[in-house]
Parts: structure tokens; sequence; C-alpha cells
């Protein structure tokens, strides 16, 4: 699932369930600069279906945005959803780098969740184990050889030549976070159907977790409980929110049970990664996805958990001009996928 050396010119696709999502960069180094990004909507049935009709729909739909965007090469970094990939952070004992590989494969039956025969399998090395010194920290990644080599078919066949597959979740923390922090934060993806979370620490992800419980789910909600359709739910949700003294607090009461199921599987994360890291703290939770701009919200989870909230911006390591400003800041929470798969080292 490695890029290959000595590709610069490439760009990020991130397939959702609701859109498909492109970002070119430029450059080298930390910041580089936006060449163009482009996106089209998505039928999430289409998105999640394993059917050849639907796959073949998906395909002239990634065609037709590659044939608009013109864009100056084949190459891409594409990304993975996290409801497909296992990913784990596991202490492996301490071995020599050729060992430790060999340890890893070995072991890796006990260790992911599908045959290794049937699997393709990345990893890195962390650093020391926090809970015995003896053993150091991997992380390990895993997907079906079916899953890649559908997907892989697909994009060659409309001519483009993938470089790289990469879990969503990892190009989200690249994009988002800085690569020099030191410190434990969180990013927090929340999607139409699921939230993706993950906990960084010195520029390394540490925590991975898919929460099925998303945008669709609080919507379904605010239907149900305030007897209108998705539709007038879906503008409740996003005029009012959390706020308790808008509409005398209706829309937060329709929506409070499962914004506080997903509140709880946050807080469940939370605890796990402090229990291990016992002499960490999480100072931060970057929050991006459909739910950054539901009102309150953000509010919601700092009084939650009493850790400081920052909306994410997924252009904060890219350059480009001043007057797109407002264009970019607009779709910032939807193309933090897109934008950390362009962002990989070359």
């Amino acid at each position: 699932m490695s890029i290959l050396s000595g590709v610069s010119n490439f760009f990020g696709l991130d397939i959702g369930t609701n859109a498909i999502r492109l970002v070119q960069l430029s450059g080298t180094g930390a910041t580089k600069s936006l060449v163009k990004y482009a996106y089209v909507p998505l039928d999430s049935n289409i998105a999640i279906s394993d059917s050849k009709s639907d796959q073949q729909k998906l395909m002239q739909i990634i065609k037709n945005l590659l044939d608009q965007s013109k864009l100056s090469t084949k190459n891409v970094a594409v990304g993975l959803p996290s409801q497909k990939v296992f990913t784990a952070v596991v202490d492996i004992d301490r071995l020599s780098q050729e060992e430790l590989a060999r340890s890893i494969y070995l072991q890796a039956d006990s260790l992911i969740p599908t045959p290794i025969a049937e699997s393709k399998l990345d990893w890195a090395l962390l650093g020391d184990s926090p809970a015995d010194k003896s053993k150091v920290e991997v992380l390990l990644t895993s997907v079906t050889n079916e899953y890649v080599e559908q997907r892989l078919d697909m994009l060659e066949s409309i001519g483009l030549n993938v470089i790289a597959f990469e879990p969503d979740n990892l190009a989200l923390a690249r994009s988002m976070l800085a690569a020099s922090q030191q410190s434990a934060q969180m990013v927090l993806n929340i999607g139409s159907k699921s939230t993706d979370l993950v906990i960084c620490m010195n520029g390394a992800p540490r925590l991975t977790r898919s929460i099925p419980t998303g945008i669709e789910a609080i919507i379904r909600s605010a239907t149900q409980n305030l007897n209108v359709d998705d539709n007038q739910a879906e503008h409740f949700i996003y005029k009012f929110g959390m706020t308790q003294d808008k509409l005398e607090g209706q829309v937060y009461q329709a929506i409070l049970g499962t914004v506080d199921l997903l509140v709880a599987e946050i807080d469940k994360s939370i605890k796990f990664f402090t229990t291990r890291y016992t002499d960490v703290k999480l100072e931060r939770i970057v929050v991006t996805g459909g739910a950054s701009t539901i009102p309150s919200f953000p509010n919601y989870l700092a009084n939650k958990f009493g850790i400081e909230i920052e909306i994410g911006n997924a252009w904060r390591g890219v350059a480009y001009s001043s007057d797109r400003q407002d264009e970019l800041s607009a779709i910032s929470n939807q193309f933090g996928v897109a934008v950390g798969l362009a962002e990989r080292a070359e």
C-alpha cells in the first residue's frame, strides 16, 4: 500500500459515501500549492454497493469528473474507507528491522481479522511500547486483496496509475495536524454514515476507530422526534443544532440521544488511549466533517470532555491565492481526506 519512489506528480482521490473529491498539489516541503480541486455528489447507495452495475456507475462518475478536471497527471493516491481497513497499534518483541518484519507476518493471522493470504498488510514502527519496555509499538494496517484489487481494476480501466492506497483516517490526520506536533490530539471526522476517529502523538497515529454513527443517524432522530421529513430535519439541524434557546430547544432534545451515543463512543476511545498512555493528556480535538458545522455541537463536545475543540482546516498546509479564501473555507470540512492524500511525501 506504499507509494512508489520517485513519483512527484500525482493527485489525491477520495471516493466517499456521498461525494467523490480530488485534489492536486505542487511543490515540496511543508507547504504545497493548490493546483486543482474538484468534487461531484454521489448517491450513497452506489458508493457502498458491491454490485457490478453500481461499480460501473461509480467508474463512469469518476471518469466524468476526471475529464472535466483536466488534470496534468494520471498518477493517483487513493483513500481506503475506514470501514474496509483494519488498523491497530500492537506490541511486538524488540527485534532488528528484518526480524521484526518476519515476526509481524508470522503473527499476522492472530493480529488481523482476515487471513493473511487474502490480505494486504502494511506496518510502521512507532517506537517503544508504553506497556512493556522489552517490546516496540507497531502501527498495523490490513485490507482484503479482493477490495483493493477491485478498486485497482476499476481505476486502471479508466487510465489511472494508482501509486498508493492509504486508509482515509491516516490521510485525514496528515491534513488536519502538523507533523511536528508532539502532544496527543484527536481528529474527529463525522461523515454521513459513520465517524472516523484518530488520535495522534509525536506525529503518528496511536488509536484509530470507525464508529457506525454519522449525520444520517442524527437526521433520522430529528425526523422521528420532530415528526418532519428528512429534508426539513436536516434544515433544522444545520440551523439550530445543539442550541438550547432556539425553537424552545426542540431540535436539541430531538437529536440529543443520538449525539450522546456518539459522545459515549468517543469517550470510550479517550479512556482506552489514556489507559495505555498513562502519562499523556489529550490536548485537543479537531472536528471536521458534517457535524463541525452543526451549531453549538463543538461547544457541546468541549463541555462534555473538558478538552479544547478546534474546527479543522483541510487547507492548513496548502498555499493558495488570498481571493480563494472564502471559497475554500466553505468546503474545508469535506476535503480533509483528499488533501491529506495529495500531501503524501514523495
